[in-house]
């Protein structure tokens, strides 16, 4: 028997990191004293009915303790992401985890990261369109950049919109999947074509080969180097003077 998704081993085995539990969001705490750049995981949805808490996912247990390797403390919230219509409370409960970390002595409150995954794309278009100074860079795999039809979700959560909107948005590290969902990978055509019109600033981590979840799907050589790419293209907008 196949394992559920949230049960399948991410592609790929860093170092497990000493993790924090705060209420609704778990710390992955990376070795050394002094302030760290921080990036919050934002973990798919709407999540699927019987689905555990994302946290305890092995997916984004591996993406923690793989920032965490590289000096980087990660958060990972549980976010109220039931339903397209979560959208707001979800929306409201990120801001809140930046704000928790920008405040905890340990991270640096001006080298701040938000790392976006699947159907959480949407929650992409607000800080596209309105970034804070701290925030040094944005990153998303397989996302979902437009709600898909029949989607009750208001204007606020099209990321796709947001690039019109938006006066000078943040980088962005955006990992596609070649083999993704044909109405997903329509959207993402669509977003990458209009932030080249637009100058917006775009890194493309292309994975030809994979799905959408190929970082638990698709345990190949190709989706390892996504995964390290990715990570290593948002450290270096966090490190950057």
């Amino acid at each position: 028997m196949e394992n559920s998704f949230w049960e399948t081993q991410f592609v790929l085995d860093p170092k497990p990191a000493p993790v924090e539990r705060h209420g609704d969001v778990d710390l992955y705490l990376p070795a050394g004293d002094g302030p760290r750049p921080a990036v919050v995981l934002v973990h798919g949805g709407p999540l699927p009915p019987g689905a555990p808490d994302p946290r305890e996912w092995l997916l984004y247990q591996g993406y923690g303790a793989l920032l965490a390797e590289e000096g980087v403390l990660a958060a990972m919230p549980r976010l109220p992401l039931h339903t397209p219509g979560d959208l707001p409370a979800a929306a409201a409960h990120l801001a809140g985890t930046a704000g928790l970390l920008r405040a905890d002595p340990r991270v640096d409150p001006d080298r701040l990261a938000l790392w976006f995954f699947s159907g959480s794309g949407l929650l992409l278009a607000d800080w596209l369109r309105d970034p804070p100074p701290w925030l040094r860079g944005l990153a998303a795999t397989y996302p979902l950049l437009a709600p898909l039809p029949g989607w009750p979700v208001d204007r606020r959560f099209h990321p796709l919109d947001a690039l019109d909107q938006a006066g000078d948005p943040p980088p962005l590290v955006l990992t596609l999947a070649g083999r993704e969902r044909p109405e997903i990978a329509a959207i993402s055509e669509a977003f990458t074509a209009a932030a080249a019109r637009r100058g917006r600033p775009v890194r493309i981590v292309a994975v030809p080969d994979g799905r959408h979840g190929f970082d638990a799907l698709d345990h190949t050589e190709e989706s390892r180097a996504a995964v390290r790419t990715a990570r290593d293209a948002l450290l270096t907008l966090l490190t950057a003077p």
